[in-house]
């Protein structure tokens, strides 16, 4: 097997895994507790999505790491990373402002993730960084997808006139 096919055997497969635990655990979790604090325990891995800027980091990823993937990937995630991380401070007191931020960082996250993913030509230079987009990009699509459901079913039922906490 080639590089390329590796990456996307194991990207495939953690997907699997985690759309699995997504679906048959979180989900369900995520329906009994405080539609909040859901969120919050969803946002948690965005808002360490700094960790992208490693893409830009020659002694981690190979000196000749396409520049374009690198400078999206890195700042995307870093600007994603960002507002996740000004999003819990606001989901955790309920302020005004964390619904919208909690859409901000998934619409900006999700985009992020979507630009990076065709890009494989930066696939044989990520050398130790082979771990974000192979286990950790499907943990942070599935918890995005997660989040855009419970985000999208509160504005429905809130639209219906129905009064959930979810």
């Amino acid at each position: 097997m080639g590089t390329e096919q590796i990456f996307q055997m194991q990207f495939i497969l953690s997907m699997i895994v985690t759309a699995m635990v997504g679906i048959w655990w979180v989900r369900p979790w995520f329906r009994r507790i405080d539609y909040y604090d859901g969120l919050f325990w969803l946002t948690v891995p965005h808002a360490l999505r700094h960790l992208g800027m490693v893409f830009l980091v020659p002694a981690v990823v190979h000196a000749d790491m396409p520049q374009d993937f690198a400078v999206e990937a890195g700042y995307g995630d870093l600007t994603a990373g960002l507002i996740a991380l000004i999003a819990l401070p606001a989901l955790h007191y309920r302020l005004a402002a964390a619904l919208p931020l909690v859409w901000l960082f998934n619409i900006v996250g999700t985009v992020d993730l979507l630009n990076a993913l065709p890009q494989v030509g930066a696939i044989p230079f990520f050398r130790s960084a082979w771990y974000i987009p192979t286990f950790i990009v499907p943990v942070l699509l599935v918890t995005h997808a997660l989040m855009f459901e419970a985000l999208i079913a509160r504005l429905r039922n809130r639209a219906g006139g129905q009064q959930s906490a979810h």
